[in-house]
């Protein structure tokens, strides 16, 4: 079967004569063609950097609830989800209810309506920290914004971030998330912006001090540690890096693009109490569809405000979007937040992804393999150990492990042959290997989730991969 495999580019060498890769090309013709064609079309045959599968990945045709289907005709429980902006799982009734309705009214009015107003006032009402909102279209933009609006509100020009966590493309933070962790700038950044970004060890709040001076404007993070968990951080560091922001008169930002809406409806600073000064909110917050928002202290969005800038004789902050808040957006937004505030789904979430994770950890030890599930707030995580070190979920989740030890690099023959293998028993997951989870996940999709990776692993190691 090995000259079906597609030739073009060159599959990684790691691959070649594989018996599980040989299978799911067997499994997955119609992706196969289509992922050839798309090669002539987007670099990487792809248009997300996530979708990036080897020797490719699989092309969908619909979707409901838990599950999506292939156009090969295969069905999958789905945790990418969206990437993450799907809580409530595809297809929600009153969510495409919502859509539909607003769409035979217009998609796009070039004018101010109420959907934006009743959108903002629903989030206001869940996250702590909303005394005034700005909608974007994307995480990406909202983080842009964010600490655009810091520079302002502080008149200092750096951004204190975590090494190895990720806030969107733009300039500012394409560094030190996959690489760079010296400080230099990734391709096509300049050095300029990269000297304007100060890159601190996560979970280390002595190094933070140190590298808080007084030309911070904000310190930016992902509230449960990088990746949605992936290199957990501690409640209290969450903490100490509230006080000390609060102490160098800095801004402290949560990216809660992922954790808004999952660690409770209120997002991580209701998890963990504790109030930033401005949250960057996106996926669950639109209901799937394209949209985001930056909130935060009232004195700080004022840069945005026409009267209040030119009453105070400064220049207002800039900002436009021609997609920003469209009467679809909104409305789906509105409908989502409806169901996180009267509903038990972030609960819902949390409890399967537990659930799961338990069910990994018997089955890896049955196993005899020194990998380990763990995650909090309807999140999981494989910590695939390259190293073996002895440590166990309760350790990883109390972040006792330095962010090298977290990402040691992992064999490439491993991580590709185990994302195509779950695709090949039934399952998608992002490439971390992890994923978050939803409320439409069932009892079903749990035991199906670790067959799979009992069935990946058994192959693994048939194939020479793991001991």
């Amino acid at each position: 079967m090995t000259q079906n495999l597609p030739t073009y580019p060159p599959m990684p060498a790691v691959l070649e004569g594989s018996p599980l890769v040989e299978a799911y090309v067997a499994k997955t013709r119609g992706s196969g063609r289509l992922a050839e064609r798309a090669r002539g079309v987007f670099p990487s045959g792809i248009t997300h950097d996530a979708r990036y599968i080897e020797p490719y990945g699989i092309y969908v045709t619909h979707a409901k609830g838990s599950h999506k289907w292939d156009v090969d005709g295969n069905e999958y429980v789905d945790y990418p989800g969206g990437h993450g902006a799907l809580l409530f799982g595809h297809g929600h009734p009153e969510i495409g209810q919502a859509v539909q309705e607003q769409i035979s009214k217009g998609v796009h009015f070039g004018a101010a309506h109420e959907l934006e107003l009743a959108w903002a006032e629903a989030i206001q009402r869940l996250v702590p920290c909303a005394e005034r909102v700005r909608f974007t279209n994307s995480g990406t933009e909202a983080t842009h914004l964010a600490l655009r609006l810091a520079r302002a509100a502080t008149g200092r020009s750096k951004i204190l971030r975590l090494t190895g966590h990720f806030h969107g493309w733009h300039d500012t933070v394409a560094s030190g998330f996959l690489g760079q962790f010296d400080g230099s700038p990734a391709r096509g950044i300049t050095e300029g912006v990269a000297r304007s970004v100060v890159l601190a060890p996560p979970g280390d709040l002595d190094a933070a001090a140190r590298l808080c001076d007084d030309d911070i404007a904000a310190i930016i993070l992902e509230p449960t540690g990088s990746v949605w968990g992936q290199v957990p951080l501690s409640v209290e560091y969450v903490r100490g890096l509230r006080q000390l922001a609060s102490e160098r008169g800095a801004l402290l930002i949560f990216d809660e693009v992922v954790s808004g809406f999952r660690c409770a409806p209120g997002g991580a600073q209701q998890a963990f109490g504790v109030t930033p000064d401005m949250a960057t909110l996106g996926k669950i917050v639109s209901g799937g569809m394209p949209g985001a928002a930056v909130v935060g202290r009232e004195d700080v969005l004022a840069a945005l405000d026409f009267r209040r800038a030119a009453a105070a004789g400064k220049e207002k902050v800039f900002h436009m979007g021609t997609f920003n808040a469209t009467p679809v957006t909104c409305a789906a937004g509105i409908a989502a937040l409806r169901l996180v505030q009267t509903t038990e789904a972030c609960k819902e979430a949390i409890t399967y992804g537990n659930g799961l994770i338990d069910g990994l950890n018997v089955m890896f030890r049955k196993e005899g393999v020194s990998w380990i599930a763990y995650g909090t707030f309807g999140g999981f995580h494989v910590f695939l150990n390259p190293e073996g070190i002895t440590t166990d979920r309760q350790r990883i989740e109390a972040a006792e492990h330095d962010f090298a030890t977290m990402k040691a690099a992992v064999p490439p023959a491993v991580s590709l042959k185990l994302r195509v293998g779950l695709l090949l028993a039934g399952v998608d997951i992002q490439g971390w290997p992890g994923a978050p989870v939803s409320a439409a996940h069932t009892d079903a999709d749990r035991e199906q989730t670790i067959e799979a990776f009992r069935q990946t692993l058994r192959a693994l190691r048939e194939e020479g991969e793991l001991a």
